[in-house]
C-alpha cells in the first residue's frame, strides 16, 4: 500500500486492479484497473510525476498507471523476483532485485539510469528506500535477518541487527520499510512486529506488536499515521 495526498492505494491478490480509499476517513473511493496485472508485491507513488507504480512479481515488471486523469498504463521489464520499490528524491523508481542481489534505478519512463550491486554483506534485498544522505535503507529477508544501509557502491556502511540490549531478538524475514523525514526508520519483521531503528543512535526498538502476518507499510508523517497491511 502508498498514499498520494488523500488517496490511499491498496492491491490484493490475484487482482487486475488497485483499490483507492479516502486517506482521511478509509472510505472506499473507486478502483484503478491495470490489465495484465497479476500478483502485485510492491506499491509507489510520485507526486511529481503523478503516477503509481505497481511491480508485478509474477510477470517480473513494473506497471506505471498516470494519476493525471486517463489512467494510461505503461509497463517494463525489471530484474527477476524481485520484492519491492519506492521512489527516491530525484523521483526516479528504485527496485530491490531481490535474486539478482542489486538495486535497479528507473525514470518515470522506465529507462534504466543505474544498478548498484550489492557487495558482501547483504542478500535477499526486499525493499530498499533512499535517505536524504544518497545512502540506501535495505531489508534483507533472510532468517535471521537485518536491515542494512548501503552506498552508491554496493558496500555496507552499516548493519542493524538482532538488538541485545532491547531485547528485541532476531528479526524474521523483515520486508517492508518506511522512513521518516530524519531517516528513522520503520521495519515489519514479517513474524508479527514493527521495529523502529533510530539512524542517529543505532539502537532499535519493537515499536508495536499485531495479530497476524505483516505485508506492508506506509508511513503519512502529515496527518501522523502509520498504515499496516
Amino acid at each position: 500500500m502508498t498514499s498520494l495526498g488523500d488517496d490511499m492505494f491498496v492491491t490484493h491478490f490475484n487482482r487486475q486492479q488497485v483499490d483507492v480509499y479516502d486517506a482521511a476517513t478509509l472510505s472506499f473511493q473507486r478502483c484503478l484497473v491495470v490489465l495484465g496485472l497479476s500478483w502485485a508485491r510492491g506499491l509507489a507513488v510520485c507526486s511529481k510525476n503523478k503516477c503509481l507504480y505497481v511491480f508485478d512479481s509474477d510477470n517480473d515488471c513494473v506497471h506505471r498507471v498516470d494519476l493525471g486523469g486517463n489512467n494510461a498504463v505503461k509497463k517494463w521489464s525489471v530484474a527477476r523476483r524481485s520484492g519491492d520499490v519506492s521512489v527516491n528524491g530525484e523521483h526516479n523508481l528504485i527496485v530491490a532485485c531481490c535474486w539478482a542481489n542489486k538495486l535497479q534505478e528507473y525514470t518515470t519512463h522506465g529507462s534504466l539510469v543505474r544498478e548498484i550491486c550489492l557487495q558482501a554483506g547483504v542478500t535477499r534485498p526486499w525493499h530498499a528506500i533512499q535517505l536524504s544522505t544518497g545512502d540506501y535503507v535495505v531489508s534483507q529477508c533472510t532468517s535471521p535477518g537485518a536491515v542494512s544501509v548501503v552506498g552508491v557502491d554496493g558496500q555496507v556502511v552499516r548493519t542493524y541487527e538482532e538488538s541485545q540490549t532491547s531485547g528485541v531478538g532476531e528479526m524474521k524475514y523483515p520486508a517492508s520499510l518506511a522512513v521518516t523525514k530524519n531517516d528513522n526508520v520503520l521495519v515489519a519483521d514479517t513474524g508479527n512486529r514493527i521495529l523502529s531503528i533510530n539512524s542517529s543512535l543505532g539502537s532499535i526498538q519493537e515499536q508495536l506488536s499485531v495479530d497476524g502476518r505483516i505485508q506492508g507499510l506506509c508511513l503519512d508523517e502529515s496527518r501522523g499515521r502509520l498504515y499496516v497491511g
